[in-house]
């Protein structure tokens, strides 16, 4: 490419638009935080958004006029809400915000396209959470096994789910949330699939994301849904061994860690035992584990799908 070719093509790049569908998924609860959050996202500079706002058995009432309604009339649970969403919106890229997360900067969506357009490979990004002026942010949303800074950038191989931008095709490629979870470690099988669809995740440590602090209070459901998702999450995507070595790594780490909280054991175990009891997926849904290409790329990155 000359260079007058290449100083034109920066130049379309920079006035091109990047069409956005955004997903923001509530049970309407927390109206004046999910309105913070449209607020947020109808501020943002550079894009063309769709959004809708799927009421997880809610009709949606008292959001922007701008903003798409879709009501579920039950509550189908995270991953599967989001999913309702998605074809009701239209964009090369897609956003799934939380209805108590926001955009503190107007840049935020452009930014993260500019770096899919730059580096096309990179199917799924994550940015930095934080609590403007509030505490200091969980190292749990750092998604590394080695948290590091959190500014650091890197790839990374699970995501914290109430922010996280796509290429719509990786999205479709991977085949979206997997909508049985309910909630816990849906980020991580939505990771895997995007790696083993041939594109990488990227965690976006200079960009940041606001969300509450919150203090993290856990339940005996929690707890449950932890370990049944963690088996689930090996049994819908990891061959013979892996399956078993990633299970057994993740339950050794898990009664170590709690061996006098026997409280929360309990619960765990029954999720655990749950996990190879019952059905991961969904009615007519493909059973189609990662393949072998796949789990090595994970590897060859700094991540083999067995911890």
């Amino acid at each position: 490419m000359t260079e007058s070719n290449r100083i034109l093509a920066q130049r379309f790049e920079a006035n091109r638009k990047y069409t956005f569908g955004v997903v923001v998924l509530t049970q309407g609860k927390r109206l004046e935080e999910l309105n913070r959050g449209f607020d947020s996202l109808l501020a943002q500079k550079g894009v063309e958004l769709d959004i809708v706002c799927v009421g997880n058995g809610w009709d949606p009432e008292g959001i922007p006029p701008a903003v798409k309604r879709l009501g579920l009339p039950e509550n189908l649970g995270i991953p599967a809400g989001r999913n309702a969403g998605v074809p009701h919106v239209k964009g090369e890229f897609l956003f799934f915000l939380d209805d108590d997360a926001w955009l503190p900067d107007d840049t935020t969506l452009m930014r993260m396209a500019q770096l899919m357009r730059t580096k096309p490979k990179i199917g799924l990004v994550q940015p930095r959470v934080e609590e403007p002026g509030g505490p200091a942010s969980p190292k749990r949303w750092i998604p590394r096994l080695k948290k590091g800074e959190a500014d650091h950038s890197s790839n990374v191989f699970s995501v914290w789910e109430g922010a996280v931008c796509m290429q719509r095709k990786a999205f479709d490629e991977c085949g979206g949330w997997p909508s049985t979870f309910w909630y816990a470690h849906e980020g991580i099988e939505l990771a895997w699939r995007v790696w083993d669809a041939g594109y990488s995740v990227w965690y976006m440590g200079d960009l940041a994301v606001a969300h509450p602090v919150m203090d993290p209070s856990r339940h005996d459901e929690y707890f449950y849904m932890n370990a049944r998702n963690r088996v689930w999450l090996a049994r819908r995507n990891l061959p013979w061994p892996f399956n078993w070595m990633y299970v057994g790594s993740w339950t050794l780490m898990q009664c170590l860690k709690w061996a006098n909280k026997p409280d929360q054991l309990q619960p765990w175990f029954e999720g655990w035992r749950d996990g190879w009891k019952l059905d991961p997926w969904s009615e007519n849904e493909r059973h189609k584990k990662l393949s072998g290409r796949g789990v090595l790329r994970m590897a060859r990155h700094g991540r083999p799908p067995v911890v």
